[in-house]
C-alpha cells in the first residue's frame, strides 16, 4: 500500500494504491464509514489477486476526521445522522462524479473498474453512467439509493452506460427496497445495460469485517462474484 495525493478541482484528496501499476486497473469507492483499516483490507485482497487497486478517501472535504465506531453507528440513531449530516455535505454524488475525473486520471488503463460498498456502490454505477468510455465494470454491494426520486438517482443515468453493472443488494434494506429494485431493473432493461440485480442473505454493510452485521459467508460470495467479475471483463 502506498499513500498518494490526487489534485481535485476542489483540493487535494488522500488516496491509496495497491498492486502493480501494470495490472488491470480498479477504482475502489468506500463506504459511508470513512478510511479504515477494513477498506485497506478489501484494497489489498484484491490487489493479491492480480490488479492495480485505487482507492481515494472521498470525505477529504471535511478535513482530519476520526472513523465512527462501526457498533456505534449501527446501532445510535443521533450518531449515524450526524456523522451522515456532517459527510454527506462534504462528499454528494455530484461532488464526487468531478473527482473521478482525476481518480480515472491516474489510472493508466483505459478500462476500469468502478466497485464500492453502502454509499460507494452507488457512486460506482453512478461513475459508470458519468464516464462511459473509462467505465467497463460497475460493482455495487448492499448498495442504497440507486433509483430514488432524486434528481441525481444513478437509475437516470441509464442511458448512458456502456459497462457490465452488477449489483448484490442487501436483504430487508430500507435504503434499496424492492420498489427501488423494480425501478432500477426497469431502467437498466429500458436502455438496454448489461446488468445483473442478486439478493444476498445479509443485512446492508454485511462486506466490511469491522461491521456488526459483517457475515463471512457471503462476504466470501461476493469476493467470488467480483473476482469472477473482473476476470471476464477486464483481462
Amino acid at each position: 500500500m502506498t499513500r498518494i495525493e490526487i489534485a481535485t478541482d476542489d483540493g487535494t484528496a488522500p488516496a491509496f494504491v495497491y498492486g502493480e501499476q501494470g495490472a488491470p486497473n480498479a477504482l475502489m469507492f468506500m463506504d459511508g464509514l470513512g478510511m479504515r483499516p477494513a477498506m485497506h483490507a478489501i484494497a489489498e485482497r484484491l490487489a493479491a489477486s492480480g490488479y492495480y487497486v485505487l482507492l481515494p478517501d472521498v470525505f477529504y472535504r471535511a478535513g482530519a476526521y476520526t472513523p465512527p465506531d462501526p457498533t456505534r453507528l449501527f446501532s445510535d440513531p443521533e450518531v449515524r445522522g450526524a456523522w451522515f449530516k456532517t459527510m454527506s455535505a462534504a462528499a454528494s454524488q455530484e461532488k464526487l462524479m468531478r473527482d473521478t475525473r482525476h481518480y480515472l486520471a491516474h489510472l493508466p488503463r483505459e478500462q476500469v473498474a468502478a466497485f464500492g460498498y453502502c454509499m460507494g456502490g452507488r457512486m460506482a454505477v453512478a461513475a459508470a453512467g458519468t464516464y462511459p468510455d473509462r467505465i467497463a465494470l460497475a460493482a455495487a454491494f448492499h448498495p442504497g439509493g440507486l433509483a430514488t426520486d432524486a434528481a441525481d438517482s444513478p437509475h437516470l443515468l441509464a442511458a448512458s452506460i456502456k459497462a457490465k453493472v452488477y449489483v448484490a443488494a442487501a436483504s430487508d434494506d430500507a435504503s434499496f427496497d424492492e420498489a427501488q429494485q423494480e425501478r432500477f431493473s426497469q431502467a437498466m432493461t429500458a436502455a438496454g445495460v448489461s446488468f445483473e440485480l442478486e439478493t444476498y442473505a445479509a443485512k446492508h454493510g454485511w462486506v466490511p469485517t469491522d461491521t456488526p452485521v459483517h457475515d463471512p459467508d457471503c462476504a466470501e460470495k461476493h469476493w467470488a462474484k467480483l473476482l469472477d467479475l473482473l476476470v471476464h471483463t477486464l483481462r
